[in-house]
């Protein structure tokens, strides 16, 4: 990995809560992702499914994660199921997790290599009554492969026909969406190292530079710190490209006058970071440019303030949609006749604002989090208005990354990424 080691007491804390929340006599089980295929003999660059590594700290492929509070011996009641290794993995592949290595990692004592899985799943399922299963129940979930996870519910229901079972996904949601202090301090490492990217690129573009070459700089910078590099597919949105929400072609010319709308952010550890800056092409906004711009950036830091604990996330959204209303109505975008007329399903302002403006990020760049519960402290929400305007041919969307405190203002893990349009302009033209 290219990141720097993580204190395993993080994961020795998150089994404790996870366990602290099963039902007596259950066992837990968590797989690491499969290696998916391209074609031929390629493949995509693994990925580790994020409820292990938050388990275990073990960013391996063919892992299992077994946990059971209620085992007869104490040395079962958290497990890791490894690869083992051999000179032949060695010379083609590299280094693999050594069970010493392991219980370095996790804090995991006892580690068998995968071999030993179907055995050893047997005897503790004879002590159980029910299992924990890692279905993926995330509101934006879309997912039509079978995951090695699904493959492992569909023939433990068929091996173990009399068990019952329950679902490990609201227990992670739950923990997943508080933030330990060490995670924090990763998400604050990814944040920093977008920081250096946007500075990068702050020096870079000009008139005719093009959207992928401006990507690249980001990944250079991110890679060269230990990133793996994008948390997400960037968005490099010059001109009228910044009105296409997921524009991700990144393939046009930047032109003089226009603003580029950059969506950006590095992962690091697998913590995400998310950023959207806009800035002018020449250097310079214009004043309509600045006046959409200063709108947005007003949204921004007022549904910041909202971010704090007790406060419900849709109740947060129209809160956000008054403010957004405001503003379209002092840049002439709207007039009072359409917001008496509009439609409560849609109000006017979503015209030019159709998306919302906060989602968790942690591990995941939409992250866990139960979205009709109260936020609570050390959960970490994006702030991401936009004003979007094809007939202009600009969009301006800004975004922050957030921690919710407790009887403090929350704390912006991006308060050192250039925003304020000045600095902006000074730092292009240094």
């Amino acid at each position: 990995m290219k990141y720097q080691p993580i204190n395993k007491e993080l994961f020795i804390k998150n089994r404790k809560n996870f366990m602290s929340e099963m039902k007596p006599k259950s066992l837990a089980v968590f797989n690491s992702n499969d290696i998916y295929p391209v074609s031929a003999d390629s493949t995509l660059p693994f990925n580790q499914h994020r409820d292990i590594f938050y388990l275990s700290g073990v960013d391996q492929e063919e892992s299992i994660l077994l946990v059971f509070p209620d085992a007869a011996e104490a040395k079962h009641r958290e497990v890791l199921f490894l690869r083992e290794t051999n000179e032949h993995i060695a010379v083609w592949e590299g280094e693999k997790l050594t069970k010493e290595r392991a219980l370095e990692v996790s804090g995991i004592e006892t580690v068998y290599w995968l071999s030993e899985f179907d055995k050893i799943f047997f005897e503790l399922m004879t002590q159980a009554e029910m299992i924990y299963f890692n279905t993926n129940e995330h509101y934006r979930q879309a997912v039509e492969t079978e995951t090695r996870e699904v493959r492992f519910i569909k023939e433990t229901k068929d091996r173990f026909p009399a068990h019952s079972w329950a679902k490990s996904n609201p227990i992670l949601q739950r923990l997943r969406s508080v933030k330990d202090s060490i995670e924090l301090d990763i998400m604050q490492q990814a944040c920093d190292i977008t920081e250096k990217g946007f500075r990068r690129v702050l020096d870079f573009v000009k008139p005719g530079v093009w959207e992928f070459e401006i990507e690249a700089e980001y990944s250079h910078e991110f890679l060269r710190n230990r990133s793996k590099g994008f948390a997400y597919t960037p968005i490099i949105a010059s001109g009228n490209n910044a009105n296409v929400l997921h524009y991700i072609e990144n393939n046009q010319q930047c032109k003089e006058g226009d603003l580029i709308l950059m969506d950006v952010g590095a992962e690091y550890a697998n913590y995400s970071s998310d950023m959207t800056r806009t800035i002018p092409v020449s250097g310079r906004f214009t004043k309509r440019q600045l006046d959409v711009y200063n709108a947005v950036n007003r949204v921004k830091d007022d549904a910041t303030k909202m971010l704090v604990p007790g406060t419900l996330w849709k109740e947060y959204h129209v809160e956000v949609g008054k403010l957004m209303t405001s503003e379209l109505l002092g840049l002439g975008l709207i007039d009072k006749a359409d917001v008496q007329n509009e439609d409560p399903d849609w109000p006017a302002y979503k015209k030019y604002f159709m998306h919302g403006t906060s989602h968790h990020i942690g591990l995941d760049t939409h992250d866990y989090g139960i979205l009709w519960e109260p936020m609570r402290a050390n959960m970490v929400f994006t702030v991401e208005p936009g004003i979007y305007i094809p007939e202009e041919g600009f969009g301006i969307r800004l975004e922050d990354d957030v921690v919710i405190r407790d009887n403090e203002e929350p704390f912006n893990l991006m308060q050192n990424i250039p925003i304020d349009p000045k600095e902006i302009e000074d730092l292009m033209n240094s």
